[in-house]
């Protein structure tokens, strides 16, 4: 499993047409607020051309992807944290989520109404972090009123979190999203039971006209990503319309599609790297006749920690790993021959598994 990721915005952003298209689902996408009443799942294969590349040098019985989870998260508006519109049902799917794609509409149509009678992508950002914020609020409420009487009790526990619910309290009742602040990992820990949802990274998602595409997107996209700048966030950009015209084609007739825009690549690809970029993941490999697969772990993880997203006895059984570089192995064509060349390396548990890796774990249980 690559990560799972929420789809939100206000209504008529193209969230659902954006889903549709990634996740090749049926998800409705109709010209009204609320047409998504549950969060759609999709669970999309992550494209990667090194899996591609490796299946044709083993051609495995099997080759598998890693995989990322969206959700489609009906819209929200002003009021949602109060009950707005479908309100609190969604804002409890985001907990769910690692991280949040946040769609913001940066094209005009008179055909498709936007909620607010107007196209204004940094009003609409707000609208939803403002949202959030006080659901957050509401989430903080309850557990600060009840620390602080602990505290003034002479709780030594509740002294010693006091000054970070303090902190989060005063940064949402200012309308600052969490994400905005800078926790150590201690902190962090503290407020990790209370899921607030504006501490979850965002992946900001320009969605664009067709013609706006290869040119970057237009001054609405700059203003977006001068936001997240700020916060230190991703911003892509992305034509919904691009994408759900893109889903029906075969792989030859998308190269000759995207030929034609001035494009590289469709925005799946771009979304899916943007999305590990903000999470801090990466992806390792394993290779042999029955199959080749990927799989994903954040940056930093030991090779034990790798182990384990294969099985749970690999971790706890581990003895070591026998390490290609991908480089290595497309280049020498066999792993004999890497393993000949002096470059298949035995790692312990301290290894610190790379981006790439063609991994073979030896364990005892």
């Amino acid at each position: 499993m690559g990560f799972r990721c929420g789809i939100v915005g206000l209504p008529n952003v193209g969230k659902s047409t954006i889903f549709n298209a990634l996740a090749k689902a049926k998800a409705q996408a109709s010209n009204y607020p609320f047409c998504t009443i549950d969060p759609n799942k999709g669970i999309v294969p992550v494209p990667d051309p090194r899996l591609d590349a490796l299946s044709k040098l083993y051609t495995p019985q099997k080759t598998t992807a890693t995989t990322v989870e969206f959700y489609d998260i009906a819209g929200l508006v002003a009021g949602a944290s109060k009950g707005e519109g479908l309100g609190n049902q969604f804002l409890g799917h985001i907990k769910e989520v690692e991280a949040i794609l946040h769609v913001v509409r940066c094209f005009e149509d008179s055909d498709i109404v936007h909620v607010a009678g107007r196209v204004d992508p940094l009003g609409d950002i707000q609208t939803v972090d403002t949202e959030l914020c006080l659901k957050d609020l509401d989430t903080i409420a309850g557990r600060y009123d009840k620390t602080l009487k602990l505290m003034k009790s002479g709780d030594k526990d509740a002294k010693e979190i006091m000054p970070v619910y303090e902190r989060v309290k005063k940064a949402l009742e200012d309308g600052t999203p969490l994400r905005r602040l800078e926790f150590n990992e201690d902190e962090r820990k503290k407020v990790s039971d209370l899921a607030f949802l504006t501490i979850k990274p965002v992946l900001y998602c320009c969605n664009v006209a067709e013609a706006d595409l290869a040119g970057g997107g237009g001054p609405w996209v700059e203003k977006v990503r001068a936001y997240a700048k700020q916060e230190k966030a991703e911003c892509i950009v992305i034509s919904g319309k691009v994408e759900s015209e893109l889903v029906d084609l075969t792989d030859e007739e998308q190269k000759d599609f995207l030929k034609d825009l001035g494009l590289q690549e469709a925005g799946l690809n771009v979304l899916i790297r943007a999305g590990y970029s903000l999470l801090g993941l990466i992806t390792f490999f394993t290779a042999g006749e029955k199959e080749v697969r990927a799989w994903t772990v954040h940056k930093g993880a030991k090779a034990p920690q790798a182990a384990g997203e294969i099985h749970s006895d690999f971790e706890r059984g581990f003895i070591r790993a026998e390490v290609m570089a991908y480089e290595d192995l497309i280049r020498l064509k066999s792993a004999a021959a890497v393993k000949e060349k002096g470059l298949l390396r035995i790692e312990g548990k301290e290894y610190t598994v790379q981006d790439g890796d063609v991994m073979l774990f030896r364990f005892s249980v």
